[in-house]
């Protein structure tokens, strides 16, 4: 792989080639893709995703829209830090083609802004709701109705795959989705494959999927034009890892390491004088002893070390993938960047305890069952609407439901089994947290 074509400005529906040099300072093509990103109605419905607690009402826990902006933050940061170092190992990016340090921050600042524009309510529960509706529930009767791509992209649903689907389908009238530059969906784009074959490995872009069968050819496209190389033959397809993926990866790691632990500890579920001690113990190197100690509470010293963590961890990342730079652009880069970090065990030390103390807590996981019924609930009454069997066809039901949901109007008889099903599953996808309560009572009749 090669800078030159991985930082292409190409969008959807081009005709010319667009130029680094012939780009305007004040608009430039990578800074377009954050703008469209978060004035995008899938962004901005964010605000009521589940990031650590579902449905939480408390002001200072994280959303999803919330982390997406810290993570963008740090993407940028991140971005900028290499492109800085990579400019100096390769002038020729700067002088022929006109790259700048800033590219390489707001394309991963971009990927990162929209790195959970996919994800269903109520977190990674909510992925496994929709796989088990047709893999154990009753959408288990399509399964013969499909090809075994197409069944293993619904069974296995993944919030990353429906990502680079709101960022790139075509419907009428919206042809592109967001028409964002390739650069960006390729950094988007943490796992470059189909959903078969699905053959775990220790390698970091095998452990899920990127896109669905509907999104393949434009999947090919793209990866062809950033000049992605193929990991699988015939009519398998998968590919490397677009270079920065990794970082966009390692921004993400770096907050949820970071934000979702202070989280836990703003809820009085980690003891705040246990995790102080944890972060001293990541920043040890790096920790100003004199102001800490004129800290006087608990906020304050908080702060202090979550600044001072990311700040460490931000620039070790950089390190690390510069250190890697050739083996990532042959393609033989197959773990996270923080997997050869020097603070693995302290990383990994906070995210056992956020796994035990928040991710497994009695509010989280009641709130997870709650949230598993009721998307539950909602695929059976979406998928008998716009798929009716038997007495459905005429039920007054039926047509009433098809009336609340104008989003789904566009699936007509023009389109297969698998697209409607995967349609369903997206705009399923697209309901906030608090959309799904409120649409589960509607359709109850708890409203009346």
């Amino acid at each position: 792989m090669n800078w030159e074509q991985l930082l292409s400005l190409k969008r959807f529906g081009d005709t010319h080639k667009r130029l680094r040099k012939e780009q305007d300072e004040t608009r430039l093509g990578f800074e377009v893709d954050y703008d469209r990103i978060i004035f995008s109605s899938a962004f901005r419905s964010l605000q009521d995703k589940t990031q650590v607690i579902p449905l939480s009402k408390t002001d200072f826990v994280h959303t999803r829209l919330t982390h997406s902006l810290e993570v963008s933050v740090v993407g940028r940061s991140l971005g900028r830090l290499t492109g800085q170092k990579l400019l100096e190992k390769h002038p020729h990016l700067r002088d022929t083609y006109g790259y700048q340090m800033n590219d390489f921050g707001a394309i991963v600042a971009a990927a990162a802004l929209s790195h959970d524009i996919g994800n269903p309510p109520f977190g990674h529960s909510g992925e496994k709701a929709i796989g088990e509706y047709f893999s154990h529930g009753n959408g288990k009767r399509f399964k013969d109705r499909l090809s075994e791509k197409e069944y293993q992209d619904l069974i296995k649903f993944e919030g990353n795959a429906n990502g680079f689907r709101i960022l790139t389908e075509n419907r009428p009238g919206i042809e592109g989705g967001l028409r964002l530059s390739y650069a960006t969906l390729g950094a988007f784009t943490k796992y470059p494959k189909e959903s078969l074959p699905h053959k775990p490995s220790k390698n970091i872009e095998d452990k899920k999927f990127g896109f669905f069968q509907s999104e393949r050819k434009t999947f090919e496209e793209v990866a062809e034009e950033l000049g992605l190389k193929t990991t699988r033959e015939g009519n398998n397809i998968g590919y490397t890892r677009h270079p920065l993926a990794f970082l966009v990866e390692a921004a993400d790691d770096i907050c949820y390491t970071i934000i979702d632990f202070e989280d836990g500890i703003n809820l009085g579920l980690i003891d705040e004088d246990y995790a102080l001690e944890y972060l001293i113990k990541l920043v040890k190197n790096n920790i100003n002893t004199g102001k800490y100690n004129q800290l006087k509470n608990t906020a304050d010293r908080l702060a202090y070390l979550r600044a001072l963590a990311i700040n460490t961890l931000i620039t070790e990342a950089a390190e690390i993938f510069l250190q890697n730079e050739d083996s990532i652009l042959e393609g033989e880069f197959h773990e996270s960047l923080f997997d050869k970090s020097s603070y693995e065990a302290q990383i990994k030390d906070i995210i056992k305890i956020s796994v035990e103390k928040i991710y497994q807590s009695e509010e989280v996981i009641s709130k997870e069952i709650a949230g598993y019924r009721m998307l539950s609930y909602l695929l059976d009454i979406y998928t008998k609407a716009i798929l009716p069997e038997g007495n459905d066809e005429d039920s007054n039901f039926t047509r009433l439901v098809l009336k609340s949901i104008p989003q789904l109007n566009y699936l007509g008889e023009e389109h297969s089994v698998y697209q409607k099903l995967i349609g369903i599953c997206s705009y399923t996808a697209s309901l906030t947290d608090g959309m799904t309560v409120a649409s589960f009572k509607k359709f109850q009749g708890l409203n009346a």
